[in-house]
This record gives structure tokens, C-alpha cells and sequence, in this order.
């Protein structure tokens, strides 16, 4: 049985070992996976220092009890429309339980604030090259909207 729960203080050690696989598929080459886990490490932790009703952090717990997984949503701004809407920054679960509903235990919870705040919408990111993830946001539901094209400029000619 799959338990959510609002995540602590308690939690900040199983989070943080849990971000490390968010960089777990071929990282773009200007990224790094240590400059990946260091950002959703301080999104994590701000989130836990200074709560905020327009944020949803939450764990996901096995029938134990255990932590396996978790997501952290904010309230962004839709860039066509001005309206709000929830944004998924993070969604981890650990290795050995995926595929068994816990990714969209923690999904069904953030659309259920969504919801909540009376948002018509939720969206997430997630790097192209991460086909597992990209995968499971497509059976869920999910739809590509945009895509972001990085372009490198070169230092001398700034």
C-alpha cells in the first residue's frame, strides 16, 4: 500500500540520496550530473526551510512505512495566459519499486492540489535525452508542448 505524506525535516537525508538519480541518463555534455543533484538539492532545501502554501512537497511510503519516492511541485505563471498553474520541478522514486505505482501515486497527489488551488493545468521538464522518464509522463498522460534549444556562444566574441 502506497502512503503520501507532506514531507519534513526528518526526510532531508532520504531526499537529498534521492536526487542523485535524477541525473541518471546521458546528461547533456555543458551539464554536469554533481551541477543537477547541487540545484534540486537547494530547490529541496528551500522548500523545507521556508514552507510555502503555493509548493507541495511530498513523500511517497511503502506499507512500512518507507520512504520511496517523492515530488515537489510550485505555482508557476503560464507564459501565454498569465494564469497560474502547478509545475512538477521534481519526481524521484528509488530504483528498486519503480514500476509500481509509486511515481504515479505522487503524480495523482500533485494533480489533486493542482486541482485544489483551481488550476486547469499541470507541466514539468525533463531533458530529452531521458527517454525512461519521458516514457512514464507519456503512458501517464503527459504531452510534449515545447522544447528548449540551447545554443553555446563563444566566450571571446561576448
Amino acid at each position: 500500500m502506497i502512503a503520501i505524506r507532506p514531507a519534513g525535516p526528518a526526510d532531508l537525508a532520504f531526499l537529498f540520496r534521492l536526487t542523485e538519480r535524477l541525473a541518471d541518463f546521458p546528461v547533456p555534455p555543458w551539464r554536469t550530473r554533481g551541477m543537477i543533484a547541487r540545484a534540486d538539492d537547494a530547490v529541496i532545501r528551500t522548500a523545507l526551510e521556508r514552507p510555502d502554501p503555493a509548493t507541495l512537497l511530498v513523500v511517497a511510503t511503502d506499507g512500512e512505512g518507507t520512504p520511496r519516492g517523492y515530488l515537489l511541485a510550485t505555482t508557476r505563471r503560464d507564459y501565454f495566459t498569465g494564469g497560474p498553474h502547478g509545475h512538477v520541478e521534481i519526481l524521484a522514486v528509488e530504483p528498486e519499486v519503480e514500476g509500481r505505482g509509486i511515481g504515479r501515486a505522487l503524480l495523482d497527489a500533485a494533480d489533486g492540489w493542482a486541482r485544489s488551488r483551481g488550476f486547469d493545468h499541470l507541466t514539468l521538464n525533463v531533458f530529452a535525452a531521458n527517454e525512461r522518464a519521458r516514457a512514464v509522463y507519456g503512458r501517464l498522460g503527459w504531452e510534449p508542448e515545447l522544447m528548449t534549444y540551447r545554443k553555446a556562444l563563444d566566450r571571446e566574441q561576448r
